[in-house]
């Protein structure tokens, strides 16, 4: 029988194996995804479909960037739900400064769904005429060969190509954690599940065949979720067909974040993991370091060892390991950055946890609930306790 030491042990080895394991993964799929991507002088068709909100940091820089493109046969549509919304002037004059690119900005909102993303790409995907639909986010910034490369990760079995975000020029301490977030952690392990065959969509570079996002249902298909890249993942698993990832992934310029704005986006987004695919999103309470440290002391401490001293080792292999994921994939990488990983840790299971308890968020302005019709389980315990009768 494995008594208390033996246990803690255990789950130290098979935490420390598997953050190995994962980081190992991500660093081979990066590097056997890079390769040289030629212009030809025919290619399939693109609609380059480009929602866009208000003035993000750098907006000027990663719009700009979808004038620059190597490819000789697309179209540029940007989608903005308000003629006030004050990136419009932005928009119409590098429209005007590129005349020779075919782009065109279409405003209105077409209320499909209470996800106001999908609500503005609607129309730009019905406008669109090409072969291939390739739905960018306003931060995505592109290299010049974008097109190419998300061309060119289609296999005979793929329904949908993404790119997680890569996360660069972070400015300021709660920049520097989200970095954490978006890089070491979570596109470590969407490469991870993309190396496993259960690849699964995100919303920031999505590209379809025309044909098959409309075996799902279309564009209004994606309303089935409150995350269209969710609902994008269960089409395309529905049609027998796969999920691939570009590699490495495209960058987003963070510029500077608030600790107020990491912790709405991360919350938002555990939130609609939990709702969308509840089981997997459970055992993300095992995937910091946090719970490893804890048993690291546990077992320190029965075995009568220094505790500081196992703790401080353990983290060191522990972040020596992000660390060398960090390098390969050339992401800022500084002296600052082993404690914005552990402030992302200490932060990971209050956000599990948060996602469980609550159900609302704010998402672009909108109010908006992770379950349209179920009620969260905080509801459900005030419910229980007789706090709230409400039905």
């Amino acid at each position: 029988m494995i008594n208390g030491l033996g246990a803690a042990g255990l789950f130290c080895a098979a935490m420390a194996a598997l953050h190995i394991a994962s980081t190992a993964i991500a660093i081979i799929r990066f590097r056997s995804g890079v390769r040289d991507i030629k212009r030809h002088s025919t290619a399939p068709g693109v609609s380059l479909i480009r929602p866009v909100r208000g003035l993000e940091n750098c907006i000027e820089q990663t719009l700009n960037s979808s004038f620059a493109l190597d490819h000789p046969n697309f179209e540029l549509i940007f989608c903005v739900a308000d003629r006030d919304d004050p990136v419009v002037p932005l928009i119409e004059r590098l429209m005007a400064a590129h005349p020779a690119v075919p782009a065109c900005l279409l405003i209105g909102d077409d209320r499909i769904s209470i996800n106001p993303k999908l609500n503005n790409l609607a129309k730009g995907v019905r406008a669109a005429d090409k072969e291939w639909l390739l739905f960018a986010d306003s931060n995505v910034l592109m290299p010049r060969d974008y097109i190419q490369r998300t061309l060119a990760e289609w296999r005979p079995d793929t329904g949908l190509v993404c790119s997680p975000p890569a996360a660069i020029h972070p400015v300021g301490w709660w920049a520097e954690v989200e970095a954490g977030f978006i890089n070491s952690y979570q596109a470590r392990w969407q490469y991870v599940a993309d190396a496993l065959g259960h690849g699964f969509a995100q919303g920031k570079t999505m590209l379809w065949r025309r044909v098959d996002l409309e075996r799902i249902g279309g564009i209004d298909a994606l309303a089935s979720e409150v995350a269209e890249d969710a609902a994008a993942t269960k089409g395309v698993r529905s049609l027998g067909l796969r999920v691939r990832l570009i590699a490495p992934p495209f960058p987003q310029p963070l510029g500077f974040r608030s600790f107020g704005e990491i912790w709405r986006r991360q919350l938002r987004w555990a939130q609609l993991r939990r709702a969308s695919f509840p089981h997997w999103f459970a055992a993300e309470i095992l995937t910091g370091s946090v719970p490893p440290l804890i048993a690291a002391a546990t077992a320190a401490s029965l075995a009568d060892v220094s505790v500081v001293g196992v703790v401080l080792l353990f983290a060191l292999i522990w972040y020596g390991c992000e660390a060398l994921l960090v390098r390969a994939a050339h992401w800022p990488l500084s002296m600052l950055s082993p404690l914005a990983w552990l402030a992302r840790d200490l932060l990971l299971p209050v956000l599990w946890l948060q996602a469980w308890l609550s159900d609302e968020f704010v998402w672009r302005g909108n109010a908006m609930r992770s379950r349209d019709e179920r009620p969260g389980l905080a509801q459900l315990a005030r419910q229980w306790l007789g706090r709230d009768t409400a039905s």
